[in-house]
């Protein structure tokens, strides 16, 4: 079997998947997209095509080796990004040639079901709980939030009671038994997070997400001693070798490796296995489209330190396309009590509504990132 051909689609809202065929007729769908860069991740993955054609689909590690280490310069988050994609369509391959999903090369499950979260906003402190309510009508039993709008490196107490009146509002709603994680999203300075930390904690929040931006992560252990509240990050780190200092470290408590930017499921497998040796859990990022989600839950069923998964289900960046719209098996993503049923089709588990794709693709989409700016008209983080 040989790798004949890449076929790239860009779908509203904001995603691009990739679809691999060889000359056997089987094919794999993928998502290489990293955010607000749709025509970058395009072309990175046209300049890798050349490579793949002709290839056995099986070599997995191979290619990924020759992809990452081919070149001088490597890891960044648009190359792992395209890698990421091609990886999923690969593995996708992989399992329909043997008529098992992924989780079952992959060393089989270790859980029978798994446990999701959704977002409900937050940047903006209006009907953020009557979202959290409806969340839970859904099925959902744990949510996501904003913790702050942009935040100034060294901000008013306006701002630090802005986001504890939020998070206090849907703790009111949904009671004391739904897991509320807090997104610090890297808007927030480390000047900063050490009072918001201790702010939100007496709320018990699921997790800290970013607290802290990437460049940042030597002030973890500092920032740790001021929360009792697990701290997770990884998002925007790429690569095992992203997540190397980070995991050694010893101070975060969840690593949140992203499918489509880290290298891929087997590259997650990998960040996973090593976060495991310090007793640090997974939960992987995936604020993406249906195959980046599908590709997560494979890597969720055979990791035993998997913790939840975040999903895009109805996500308010979805104001235009949303995640089931381009999946003919749409039950995949059902959550019931606050659970993913484990995929069962073969490869990454879905059935593409190509059709939809293709339609997609045709009208194509512009994804504006934030322009945020201070009081003062300097740029604030996103």
């Amino acid at each position: 079997m040989k790798i004949s051909s890449l076929r790239l689609y860009k779908a509203k809202p904001r995603w691009v998947f990739l679809k691999i065929e060889t000359d056997e007729g089987l094919s794999g769908w993928g998502e290489p997209i990293l955010e607000s860069r749709p025509d970058t991740s395009i072309g990175a993955v046209k300049e890798l095509e050349p490579f793949l054609i002709g290839k056995d689909p099986v070599r997995i590690e191979h290619h990924f080796q020759k992809m990452y280490r081919g070149t001088f310069y490597r890891g960044d988050s648009v190359l792992m990004s395209a890698i990421s994609g091609i990886e999923q369509a690969l593995w996708d391959i992989r399992g329909k040639a043997l008529g098992i999903p992924v989780y079952q090369i992959l060393g089989g499950a270790v859980r029978d079901k798994i446990k999701a979260y959704a977002w409900i906003g937050g940047d903006h402190p209006d009907n953020v709980e009557v979202d959290a309510l409806g969340r839970i009508e859904q099925g959902f039993r744990n949510v996501k939030m904003n913790a702050t709008n942009a935040c100034e490196r060294i901000g008013s107490y306006a701002e630090i009671d802005a986001a504890v009146a939020r998070l206090a509002a849907v703790r009111a709603a949904v009671g004391k038994d739904v897991g509320i994680g807090i997104d610090f999203h890297g808007r927030v300075h480390k000047s900063m997070a050490k009072t918001l930390v201790k702010e939100l904690e007496p709320y018990r929040p699921l997790f800290f997400e970013e607290p802290l931006l990437p460049e940042h992560l030597d002030f973890l252990p500092q920032l740790a001693e001021y929360t009792s509240i697990p701290l997770a990050t990884g998002e925007r780190l790429y690569g095992r070798w992203g997540f190397k200092e980070l995991i050694s470290q010893g101070t975060i408590d969840l690593v949140q490796p992203d499918i489509s930017h880290v290298g891929g499921i087997w590259e997650a497998r990998k960040v996973a296995a090593m976060a495991e040796a310090y007793d640090i859990g997974v939960a992987p990022h995936c604020p993406l489209g249906p195959l980046a989600l599908a590709s997560s839950m494979q890597l969720d069923a055979c990791t035993p330190n998997f913790v939840i998964q975040e999903m895009s289900l109805k996500m308010q960046y979805n104001t235009n396309g949303d995640l089931l719209d381009y999946v003919k098996n749409k039950d995949v993503f059902d959550v019931t009590d606050g659970y993913l049923s484990l995929p069962q089709l073969p490869g990454l588990g879905i059935d593409v509504d190509e059709d939809a794709v293709i339609e997609a693709d045709k009208e194509g989409f512009t994804w504006e990132p934030r322009n945020w700016r201070h009081e003062d008209g300097s740029v604030a983080e996103a």
